[in-house]
């Protein structure tokens, strides 16, 4: 067994000053070879009346001893053979990351992420990405610059039309938001003010719930906006819009044959709707599904009230008294619906209904996103705020929010028409 050479404890390099710790075996900065420094001896123990003589800084004849530069210092490889000797102009080639860049330096293919900047100018076109601000979001959806998925324009949607205002959200749970909705004002052929509401969820068991509900707001909604002008009476015009959602839901079942090869294991698109017209004197109701319309009044004088039943299995036990409300709600089936718009539907029962408020009040129009957090119809009036007539996208913000304070496990979708209608223009969303 060989002896290792002892290095020598310097505190600092010899070649070029730099600050050494111990152990180190090179210096950091020039890469000098500390093991060739020979430990230096133990300083002579200082005896009184003996002088002894400084260290020798000089070669005898006035000059200073020079340093040696780490390519003069004598090495070996791995296997003990000495290392060619560099030569002199070579000395100072050694990989520096502390010094400005010189002519000659290779250029890095990618740059140093210490030294990349903060910002970055925008995309020139097509939409930014919302994380980085810089990027341009690609046809997937996704950011080119830093890989972030955006967000999908139906994940939060908030429209104003006059007197009424919607909100959907995706809420805290859903991957996507599968409701839809559909607002707008006209007025009937004596030049009264309507306001209409349409709220559609998707079934999520089916597929394209998404699609579903869009294309059944949008038929709906049309259809009403087609109907009221021309003198068609509401509870009539409603019970039109509900055939025609159901129809342009049916639609999208229509694929080719070799589409449903191989999807075979899908299920027709579907969805329910509920909705709501508000005129000067008449509030008319229709539905399919287990999305709700509450009544709350303005004064809270009186008391508010849900103008809609459900088509789910709770309804049904409720209905034939095999059940009390609160135990059927509570039960794991509760919310399996029983009605629904879609091609595989066992039947289409449009429910409509019409009603006279005797005092001004607000028409919440929800799915169970929301209803879920406020089930009753006092619970409900608790939520919805005083002034939400005046502020009908107000109030539909602060109903969304309960349910996201709630824990937001469904998509959220709320539409609030005051009552009556006030005289605001036409115009559809």
């Amino acid at each position: 067994m060989s002896q290792m050479p002892q290095q020598a404890a310097v505190s600092q390099c010899p070649s070029c000053a730099e600050p050494l710790e111990s152990g180190d075996r090179f210096c950091g900065a020039c890469g000098y070879d500390l093991s060739a420094v020979t430990a230096a001896p133990a300083p002579p123990r200082q005896e009184e009346g003996v002088d002894w003589p400084a260290a020798r800084d000089s070669d005898g004849a006035g000059r200073p001893v020079p340093a040696h530069t780490p390519a003069e210092v004598p090495g070996t490889d791995s296997g003990g053979s000495p290392l060619p000797a560099a030569p002199r102009e070579a000395a100072d080639s050694g990989v520096r990351f502390d010094r400005a860049p010189q002519a000659g330096d290779y250029a890095l293919q990618a740059p140093d992420p210490r030294q990349a900047p903060v910002s970055q100018e925008p995309a020139s076109d097509g939409p930014v990405c919302v994380a980085c601000r810089a990027g341009r979001v690609d046809d997937d959806g996704y950011c080119e610059n830093c890989g972030h998925a955006q967000p999908r324009e139906r994940d939060h949607m908030e429209r104003e039309v006059g007197p009424v205002a919607a909100i959907s959200d995706r809420g805290l749970r859903h991957h996507r938001n599968e409701d839809a909705f559909s607002v707008a004002c006209t007025a009937l052929p004596d030049g009264a003010p309507v306001t209409l509401a349409v709220v559609c969820d998707g079934v999520s068991s089916a597929t394209r719930p998404d699609d579903a509900s869009l294309a059944a707001s949008r038929a709906a909604g049309a259809t009403l906006l087609a109907a009221l002008p021309r003198g068609t009476h509401p509870q009539q015009a409603m019970h039109e819009a509900i055939v025609a959602a159901a129809q342009a839901v049916n639609a999208l079942a229509e694929e080719p044959a070799t589409a449903r090869e191989h999807s075979a294991h899908q299920n027709a698109p579907a969805c329910t709707l509920v909705s709501a017209v508000v005129t000067g004197d008449l509030l008319v109701v229709g539905w399919v599904g287990d999305s709700r319309v509450y009544w709350v009044p303005l004064d809270r004088a009186a008391p508010p009230a849900r103008l809609t039943e459900d088509d789910s299995w709770a309804a049904q036990m409720v209905a034939a008294g095999l059940m009390g409300e609160a135990e059927a709600y509570a039960d794991e089936r509760a919310h399996a619906i029983t009605g629904w718009l879609g091609a595989d539907a066992y039947e289409l029962e449009p429910h409509t209904a019409s009603f006279k408020p005797d005092r001004p009040g607000v028409v919440v129009v929800c799915t169970d996103g929301l209803w879920n957090y406020a089930e009753s119809a006092a619970e409900m009036a608790a939520v919805v705020p005083e002034d939400a007539a005046a502020r009908p996208l107000h109030g539909a913000q602060v109903l969304v929010g309960h349910a996201l304070d709630g824990g937001g496990h469904d998509n959220v979708t709320v539409a609030l028409l005051p009552f009556p209608a006030a005289p605001q223009g036409a115009g559809s969303a």
